[in-house]
């Protein structure tokens, strides 16, 4: 007989397997440890007691699989979310898109978009917004349809606020939403710009060719053969000059195309292509 830890990878193995074969999801290369920690966070709040007893639940019922997705997918974000990433966007990246008649961003994994919004509201304060294209992407279409209303809780605004200043912002933060009961309603001209489309790292290809491509704290829930495939995605659909922005903990560092770039600030994970 298999040692539990042997069944319970066997059994989670089979339930990525079957999302992938029946519903077109693929979380087979997510890192195994923070996959299997969110999959029995699932298995608890569901009230069962396997990942076999999940499965069969998935497979039979699309309630199911959206209550997974969102568990499994992560989709912690802020506005503003480190702030010194937003400085930096500001001092070393925008003055290259000053120079370019038209500009086209892929926000990659967007979440429910409030670093979409956030992207928004400065390009508009450097008055690169009209001349942008915004294309925000997520695999999972819950979260999209919350990106797309551009409603965020208004207990939030205290904490986004803060970000917004701490990141270089130029306004009063409340100028860009106007309060209504408990949430915040964005001005709907930051969404002007911005297409927001389903759109899967694991399985998609390129759709188009950008200036700048961001895609913050997305891979680090990726194993090493799923973010090689990122990578190469990124790199086949950037411009020449083209700027990559990662999260504080991903790097291009130790991939095979870390030659193909060079930083523009390292500590915020921004570089160029250049090859």
């Amino acid at each position: 007989m298999p040692e539990s830890h042997e069944l319970e990878t066997i059994e989670i193995q089979l339930l990525l397997e079957g999302m992938f074969r029946y519903y077109g999801f693929d979380f087979r290369n997510y890192a195994l440890a923070s996959l299997k920690r969110r999959i029995w966070n699932t298995i608890r709040s569901e009230r069962l007691t396997t990942v076999s007893a999940l499965q069969e639940k998935v497979l039979h019922n699309p309630a199911y699989l959206d209550r997974l997705l969102l568990d499994i997918s992560v989709n912690v974000t802020a506005m503003f979310r480190d702030p010194s990433f937003y400085i930096s966007f500001r001092n070393k990246v925008v003055p290259l898109l000053r120079t370019y008649p038209f500009i086209r961003i892929w926000h990659a994994g967007c979440s429910t978009g409030e670093e979409v919004y956030s992207m928004a509201i400065l390009l508009q304060e450097e008055g690169l917004y009209d001349r942008c294209r915004i294309y925000a992407t997520d695999m999972n279409e819950l979260v999209l349809k919350t990106a797309k209303t551009g409603i965020f809780p208004l207990k939030q605004m205290k904490e986004y606020t803060q970000l917004y200043h701490q990141a270089g912002g130029k306004k009063a933060f409340s100028e860009y939403y106007t309060a209504a009961y408990e949430n915040a309603i964005f001005r709907s001209s930051l969404k002007d710009n911005i297409v927001f489309a389903h759109h899967n790292l694991a399985t998609d290809n390129s759709f188009n060719e950008f200036n700048v491509i961001l895609c913050r704290n997305v891979m680090i829930y990726f194993n090493s053969h799923l973010q090689e495939r990122v990578h190469k995605l990124f790199y086949e659909s950037l411009t020449m000059f083209g700027v990559l922005g990662l999260g504080h903990q991903e790097s291009l560092t130790f991939t095979p195309y870390e030659k193909y770039y060079e930083p523009i600030e390292s500590s915020e994970k921004i570089y160029r292509r250049v090859k």
